[in-house]
């Protein structure tokens, strides 16, 4: 397999489906995948926090890459996510997916510590050291307390011919135009990593999105970005409005448990966690539920007649 990677379109921060042990349902992990791709995306990212990477061991994390390039790999690229404590850790963990046939990888900064730029730049530099891949730096100064600024980015893009892309996620919009102001459009592909900023992001020029309710919903999000990046703009909006209330819940501390519960709300999925995580309190799953409900009975024409339903 070659390692050439398109750093565009709709992308799921996939979930990692767990057995009623919580060891991984690599069964209905390869269903997934499919799905996801039958419905238009573009890739998976696998093994992100959305994916609860933190809880895997690396030998999870290898399985679930080879699952995952086994289901999907020849029609779309494979993603892994790499984070970690430690730099040694995380230098491992691209090598596996390199070794598990990915073709991306998405590089944090290191879970815990958050140091100075000498300190960051090292880590994610020994990252994109450790392999060919083409990479995609993940910056999320809400989550991870470290954000990567444009300078810095281009920094980073000098030094590294494999550095293609960055997940943008410090739900600052005007972050698009500062990176395209200062970095040649070719030289870097910007992806929307916040759900409910995606028609703004495509708007400023984004060209992708890693996208979270997408692992409920693929065909309304491969619909809304299409439509938004097209600027089909009074189409994009009506589905977004729509949309929304589901969208934000891709932005809270448990975004993990909301979205695995819509999942198995859909029929595709388990709402099943690992700890410290615990599935949602009932009163929490009732309004989830609630939001579900009200959106499936207003679901938008330009959507209607789709499935969320395998």
């Amino acid at each position: 397999m070659t390692n050439t990677m398109t750093w565009a379109g709709v992308l799921p921060a996939i979930t990692t489906p767990f057995q009623p042990d919580l060891s991984v349902d690599h069964a209905f992990l390869a269903r997934h995948c499919a799905w996801l791709v039958d419905n238009g995306c573009t890739g998976i990212v696998a093994l992100g926090s959305l994916g609860e990477g933190q809880t895997l061991r690396l030998e999870e994390k290898r399985k679930v890459l080879k699952t995952c390039v086994d289901a999907v790999g020849s029609r779309v690229p494979i993603v892994a996510g790499v984070s970690a404590l430690s730099t040694a850790d995380a230098v491992e963990t691209a090598r596996t997916a390199d070794d598990a046939g990915c073709r991306g990888l998405m590089v944090l900064p290191p879970y815990v510590y958050v140091g100075d730029w000498r300190e960051m730049k090292a880590h994610v530099s020994a990252v994109l050291r450790a392999t060919k891949l083409s990479a995609m730096l993940y910056n999320n100064p809400i989550a991870y307390k470290v954000d990567f600024l444009p300078v810095q980015v281009s920094e980073l893009l000098d030094e590294h011919e494999n550095l293609h892309a960055i997940k943008e996620s410090s739900a600052d919009v005007r972050r698009v135009a500062a990176l395209r102001e200062i970095v040649p459009e070719d030289r870097l592909r910007i992806l929307c990593g916040v759900d409910d900023l995606i028609v703004e992001a495509a708007a400023m020029g984004a060209d992708g999105w890693i996208a979270g309710l997408v692992n409920a919903f693929p065909h309304e999000s491969v619909k809304l970005f299409d439509l938004a990046q097209r600027g089909r703009h009074v189409e994009a909006i009506a589905l977004y409005k729509w949309f929304l209330p589901l969208l934000r819940m891709d932005t809270v501390p448990k975004f993990v448990q909301l979205i695995k519960l819509l999942q198995e709300e859909i029929g595709m999925g388990s709402s099943r966690v690992r700890p410290p995580r615990l599935e949602l309190h009932p009163q929490e799953q009732a309004d989830v539920r609630r939001v579900l409900a009200k959106a499936l009975q207003a679901k938008p024409d330009v959507v209607i007649g789709a499935s969320s339903h395998a």
